[in-house]
């Protein structure tokens, strides 16, 4: 079992398409922050990705685009572990073991599966085993720490469950991780106003070009409120807009929603023009990362070895207390 002062905080993404407003800042600037504080395992999430992403060349290029987004964000690869899924195959062995573990009443259960389906996504176990796989990339690191969304607290919850069940057959063999919600943090929404989500075709992409920003932002919804009349602060715009601004900055545009003369027009321009100043230098080193895919690929491997040290260890025990390693 790790011995150290700082705790172990896991996270990662799906390559499922182009980086949004809502992975930034519903997850990835987060990241950066836990990189200085704590021990940090961050990976890009492709086998669960082959649930509902099955063209192989889409799914490459994305791993590789996710890869440049996190670095180019601002993630350190000497502050912390950052691999891709696929590279440290010890997770799928893992995901067999504890499959054994799980009753299919817990997977009957799990919400997100109806969600995905009731989508119009094609059922296939990938999806519905979904929750062990994910509970085996949190096990597998010796993960105390669990970054999630309320949306996603139930399969956290499922992974501490698995992993209580395993420990009561075969003794304490895996740490118990523990969610940190931001109670404070919102879903980011998208320009229609549900959650910002690629299912919804309904996101902001931070690294597309100025035009595709423009356009989108452009696109969001908006009240018909008459030029001189208050306009409504529960809205996409007005809580999108925010994301960028200090309180002073707030209050103000506040102030402006309440009063008369305020055109949305405006302040869609003013939000598109405040968006690319804050992520102009990201855009930048994203893009001398992605004309230099040799680095990429070295950090990512570099990543990769640190990883599977730790998936090894926690592998190894598993196995002796599961029985598999019969030559023990």
């Amino acid at each position: 079992m790790p011995n150290k002062n700082s705790l172990r905080v896991l996270s990662g993404i799906q390559p499922s398409g182009s980086l949004h407003l809502g992975n930034y800042f519903g997850m990835m600037s987060r990241m950066i922050k836990y990189q200085s504080q704590n021990e940090l395992f961050c990976f890009i999430a492709n086998y669960h990705a082959l649930t509902t992403l099955p063209d192989s060349k889409s799914l490459s290029s994305n791993t590789f685009n996710a890869a440049c987004d996190f670095l180019a964000l601002g993630l350190d690869s000497e502050k912390s572990t950052f691999w891709v899924q696929s590279d440290v195959p010890e997770v799928a062995e893992l995901t067999w073991i504890l499959s054994s573990q799980v009753g299919v009443g817990l997977m009957d259960r799990a919400t997100s599966y109806k969600d995905k389906i009731s989508q119009g996504l094609k059922p296939n176990m990938g999806l519905y085993s979904y929750p062990i796989l994910m509970a085996a990339d949190i096990l597998l690191f010796d993960t105390e720490i669990v970054p999630v969304g309320k949306d996603q607290k139930q399969h956290l919850e499922m992974a501490r469950d698995i992993a209580i069940k395993f420990n009561n057959s075969y003794d304490d063999t895996l740490i118990i991780p523990e969610p940190d919600i931001d109670e404070g943090t919102k879903l980011i929404p998208g320009i229609d106003g549900r959650k910002m989500s690629k299912s919804y075709n309904n996101t902001i992409p931070i690294f597309d070009s100025e035009k595709n920003i423009r356009k989108k932002i452009m696109r969001i919804v908006t009240d018909t409120a008459d030029i001189d009349e208050p306009k409504d602060k529960d809205t996409p715009l007005f809580q999108l807009y925010c994301l960028f601004l200090d309180s002073n900055g707030k209050q103000d545009l506040s102030e402006r929603y309440d009063g008369k003369g305020l055109r949305y027009g405006d302040i869609k321009q003013e939000f598109f023009e405040t968006m690319m100043d804050y992520f102009r230098p990201y855009r930048e080193k994203r893009d001398a990362l992605s004309s230099n895919p040799e680095k990429v690929y070295e950090i990512l491997e570099h990543g990769a070895k640190k990883a599977k040290h730790v998936a090894c260890e926690v592998l190894e025990r598993v196995r002796l207390s599961a029985g598999v390693n019969y030559r023990s």
